[in-house]
C-alpha cells in the first residue's frame, strides 16, 4: 500500500505503511471503554455466580474463566453463544443489548450441574 500526501501542486510519496500501523492511528469506536463487564468462573462443574444480572438495552461482556482441571463450555442456545475453555483459560463473550427476561446458559461437559442464567432488568 502506498500513501500519497498532497503538497500544493505536487504529491509527495510516503513509504508503504503496514496496515496494522495504519489501524493504530484510527480512533477507537465510541463506547468501547464503557462496555459493562461481568466475571463468571467455572470450577468442578459449577458456575459462580449462577445468576448474572445485567441492565436491559446495554451491550455487555461476560469474562468466563475455567478454574477446573478439565475442559468446560459456556453455552446458551437461546442467545446463540458458545465457547469451550481448556483448564486455566479465560475468554470474553460479548452480548448485544437484550430485552428484559431470563436467559439460561450451561456447561456441556457437566450438563447436570453447570447451569446458570442471565437476568436482564
Amino acid at each position: 500500500m502506498k500513501i500519497f500526501v498532497w503538497l500544493g501542486n505536487s504529491a509527495a510519496r510516503i513509504a508503504p505503511i503496514p496496515l496494522l500501523a495504519l489501524g493504530m492511528l484510527l480512533p477507537f469506536p465510541a463506547g468501547a471503554e464503557d462496555l459493562i463487564t461481568f466475571q463468571l468462573t467455572v470450577k468442578n462443574g459449577y458456575f459462580h455466580p449462577e445468576t448474572i444480572e445485567v441492565p436491559s438495552g446495554r451491550k455487555f461482556k461476560i469474562v468466563v474463566k475455567n478454574e477446573g482441571s478439565g475442559p468446560e463450555e459456556f453455552e446458551s442456545i437461546e442467545l446463540r453463544k458458545e465457547t469451550v475453555l481448556a483448564p486455566g483459560v479465560t475468554r470474553a463473550v460479548v452480548f448485544a443489548p437484550m430485552k428484559p427476561g431470563t436467559y439460561k446458559f450451561f456447561g456441556e461437559f457437566h450438563p447436570n450441574t453447570a447451569k446458570g442464567q442471565i437476568v436482564v432488568k
